[in-house]
């Protein structure tokens, strides 16, 4: 017999197929487990180490199996209801996959570029069109710069539709959003480039709800708010109350979000008055008569209380009956206005037509203020009292303001809750356990010297308020500012002082004499 070269490979084959059937005898595991197996032996067989036993490795070998496959399930053959885009991005890195459920969402049209799938269709449940973008923006700068502006020019096609952005930005907002991540001078370029394509777009970034962060470093040096979702303010027009929420975090090293829009009953609004209703002709007249009206009994400054609850009550009434919505009665008047300048286009238009029309400019004009003037107190922005009017800009500060200020929950005992009724007891027993008098004070004056007031100065500070002292004081403080949660700015009691002075002083006296209030009041 001759010499023979050894079959080299047919060896390794033989050997690897043994390993794989001492293996599975080892493990005792079923057929379907054999690919999980094979992996994890040509692994080894290649030098790889990793922790923990062997069943252990395969079984999750096995189960990441069964997830991938379930993924290949729905993108060879697709579920009836479940409609899918993929982009696959370039070297396989940067892969995007955007689903929705067709019983929600009725697909229209899609727009995938490079980092980005826009899907356009429309909300089945609202019936109202909107954009979803999901966004895996590059690392690069330069490029990110490009991703943004391509973001931009596809906004400015679809301008008035409803706009989500989500996904991984790779930016941060602010400096406190990234945290032990070095090169600050890049940063600073960074976080300007993203806030400009976020305001350039009249973007909001939503209330977050859970974790600061929704990345993290597999070493835990480092973690960043890389992932965020923006939305516009037509998709706040059709859901005011959505708020994104971060989700734990397993073995990826992201958090993944769920934007939820959850309008829970806080009870009734808070009264509020508004500088446009001294607006109309006869609302001074109005509040006088009511106000006159009002016999209630009682000490100075429960009368007070009780006819500003009073007057509370009829100004709501009259709001509601006969103020009115007035982007209500703007879209009745401009209604109007066109069908009478439909008839002026066919010359059928009489001449008391067109005093009506006149009439009908005047009244669109003062609603036009009106409107100016309830927007500019909800957004409290005090420069844009001389500045140019841009409703636009009034709503999104509006929402913007509602949103930061919303109260989103509380945490009981490591459980995050939205329920009122539990937001309500906590706030009240936050409050309550942090103004609680104490009269362990620990401090100690020791043999401190103070300045102290004259003699005439002192009697000047405990002599009864006087009128003009007390107006004073009024005229002095912001008007659009409330001096108490009923509701009544400084601007409602400027106006109506003739008719309300003599109350707030026989109050003011009241309070002078006892050196309290009641509580309540």
């Amino acid at each position: 017999m001759g010499w023979q070269q050894p079959n080299r490979k047919g060896d390794l084959m033989a050997e690897s197929v043994n390993n794989i059937i001492q293996c599975n005898n080892r493990l005792k595991i079923e057929d379907n487990d054999v690919e999980s197996v094979r992996i994890w032996d040509l692994g080894h067989n290649l030098g790889l180490q990793c922790p923990g036993d062997e069943e252990s490795i395969v079984r999750e070998l096995d189960r990441l199996e069964a997830r991938d496959n379930e993924v290949k399930k729905v993108s060879r053959v697709g579920y009836s209801n479940i409609g899918w885009i993929h982009n696959e991005g370039t070297n396989a890195a940067g892969s995007i996959v955007t689903m929705w459920h067709k019983d929600a969402f009725s697909f229209g049209s899609q727009v995938v570029g490079t980092g980005f799938i826009a899907v356009v269709g429309q909300h089945l449940k609202t019936n109202r069109q909107c954009i979803v973008v999901n966004v895996y923006a590059p690392c690069n700068q330069n490029e990110k710069v490009v991703l943004w502006d391509v973001l931009t020019t596809l906004k400015q096609q679809y301008h008035n539709m409803a706009w989500c952005f989500c996904g991984y930005f790779i930016a941060v907002r602010r400096d406190d959003e990234r945290k032990g991540v070095r090169g600050c001078s890049r940063q600073r370029k960074e976080i300007d480039i993203f806030n400009c394509f976020i305001e350039n777009n009249g973007l909001l970034d939503i209330p977050f709800v859970g974790k600061k962060y929704t990345w993290f470093k597999s070493n835990g040096t480092a973690k960043s708010r890389l992932d965020r979702i923006l939305v516009s303010q037509e998709w706040l027009q059709i859901w005011p109350a959505s708020k994104q929420y971060v989700q734990q975090r397993t073995v990826s090293d992201h958090c993944a979000l769920v934007v939820k829009s959850l309008d829970k009953d806080w009870g009734p609004k808070p009264f509020r008055s508004f500088d446009a209703w001294f607006m109309e002709p006869n609302f001074l007249t109005m509040v006088k008569e009511k106000w006159k009206s009002y016999n209630v009994q009682g000490k100075q400054y429960v009368k007070l209380k009780d006819k500003l609850k009073l007057q509370k009550l009829d100004l709501k009434m009259w709001s509601r009956n006969t103020y009115g919505c007035l982007e209500s009665n703007k879209k009745h008047i401009v209604k109007e206005i066109e069908e009478l300048d439909g008839k002026d286009d066919n010359d059928a238009l009489t001449g008391d037509g067109n005093m009506r029309r006149l009439e009908l400019f005047s009244q669109l004009g003062l609603v036009d203020k009106k409107i100016d003037s309830m927007y500019r107190q909800k957004t409290r922005l005090n420069w844009l009292k001389y500045g140019d009017i841009n409703s636009k800009f009034f709503h999104l500060a509006i929402r913007w303001r509602r949103l930061r200020n919303e109260v989103k929950g509380v945490e009981v005992d490591s459980q995050w809750c939205e329920e009122p009724e539990v937001v309500r007891r906590e706030a009240r027993l936050l409050f309550e356990n942090r103004f609680k008098a104490t009269h362990d004070y620990g401090v100690n004056m020791g043999s401190l010297e103070f300045k102290t007031l004259t003699l005439e100065v002192s009697r000047n500070m405990i002599a009864c308020f006087s009128e003009e002292e007390v107006k004073e004081a009024i005229w002095q403080c912001e008007g659009a500012k409330s001096p108490d949660p009923d509701g009544f700015n400084f601007n409602f009691i400027k106006n109506c002082w003739d008719v309300m002075k003599s109350d707030i002083m026989e109050a003011m006296h009241s309070f002078h004499a006892s050196g309290s209030f009641p509580k309540g009041c």
